[in-house]
């Protein structure tokens, strides 16, 4: 079988052209309400002295050269999340980017190396309020394409009807038929009953799986594929182990404010109500180089800087939406990278 043509090819690109025009316009009319709504559009930095400290993201690294050529290292980021949150500490409200992201190790339908994150951020609003800007979102790019009924491969969603709603726990309960949140509680976790649970409903447990890589499985295994059909689904109230950048939900310690927005079976968006005790972030940060540490054998820099800002930024949410993902399931494309202009060279199927 001959190989692709590249992207470049003029009658692939001609092809191509449409949804990358539709791209375009969802992007203008998600513009237009950001700023409707008195936001600010920010364009945040790519090079930065830690790219994201979550266990399972891989930057790029690159390397700054002085003029006296003393020499840096630096990275381009997974998300501009630091670099928006110093934003808000520096008196910012309500900001919102399209933001060029890089990370390592993925490639795929749903995945690119180089692709775009729209994120948003509010300060003094519960993160509750991201989920009717997520609807709003979904309903800007179905109404621009035209098409409210979105899927992809076996999976479908009406955009047009509202979002179920379902908590880490009930979901556990529901779908892989056991308790979570008793093995995560008073701020530490039982990993030898998680692991009896996910055994009984047949995942493979290792010998020297933690507690979260127990979760993952479960969570890609046994719940992921029932969410976000026949409705976008809201799954909130993460356990706190599974949310390092996020606080802690008022009187209950053992879950996060955090939720992932999910539609035909894509994750979409993921949001927070952001912690702001810098204190504990540090720990977590740590916590999570620790583990990549185990996993891959490597870890990156925690932003100093932005510790520093988290006691000036007022209580926020924020979230982080992938763009191309959500044009490609508008557009009824089946790969990312075919609502991406120029995506790598001589890797796009």
């Amino acid at each position: 079988m001959p190989p692709p043509s590249p992207w470049w090819d003029r009658d692939r690109h001609r092809d191509r052209r449409a949804g990358l025009l539709l791209r375009n316009r969802i992007k203008a009319e998600i513009r237009a309400w950001f700023e409707e709504q008195g936001f600010v559009e920010i364009d945040p930095g790519a090079l930065q002295v830690s790219p994201g400290n979550e266990t399972h993201l891989h930057a790029f690294a690159t390397e700054q050269i002085g003029t006296a050529l003393d020499r840096r290292r630096l990275y381009l980021h997974t998300s501009p999340e630091f670099a928006m949150k110093k934003l808000l500490a520096a008196g910012e409200e309500k900001i919102f980017a399209f933001a060029p992201v890089y990370r390592n190790r993925e490639r795929g339908a749903l995945h690119a190396p180089e692709f775009t994150m729209l994120e948003w951020y509010r300060a003094g609003t519960p993160y509750t309020a991201l989920w009717d800007d997520c609807a709003i979102l979904l309903d800007i790019a179905a109404r621009v394409t035209g098409h409210k009924h979105w899927s992809y491969r076996d999976r479908s969603a009406d955009v047009s009807n509202g979002f179920a709603r379902v908590t880490l726990d009930e979901a556990f309960r529901k779908h892989a038929g056991f308790a979570l949140l008793d093995t995560c509680r008073d701020g530490a976790t039982d990993r030898d009953a998680l692991a009896a649970r996910a055994k009984s409903a047949g995942i493979r447990v290792a010998d020297d799986d933690t507690w979260s890589d127990i979760f993952s499985r479960v969570l890609v295994e046994k719940i992921e594929p029932h969410l976000g059909s026949p409705l976008p689904t809201i799954l909130y109230e993460y356990p706190a182990p599974e949310a390092a950048l996020a606080r802690q939900v008022p009187g209950r310690p053992e879950v996060a404010e955090r939720f992932e927005l999910y539609v035909a079976g894509v994750e979409l968006a993921n949001g927070f109500g952001e912690l702001g005790d810098a204190d504990e972030q540090r720990r977590r940060l740590r916590h999570e180089m620790d583990e990549k540490a185990r996993i891959y054998g490597e870890t990156y820099p925690i932003d100093e800087d932005f510790l520093a800002a988290l006691p000036h930024m007022p209580p926020a949410s924020g979230c982080a939406l992938g763009f191309e993902r959500l044009v490609m399931l508008a557009t009824g494309t089946n790969r990312v990278d075919q609502v991406i202009w120029t995506p790598l060279a001589n890797e796009s199927k």
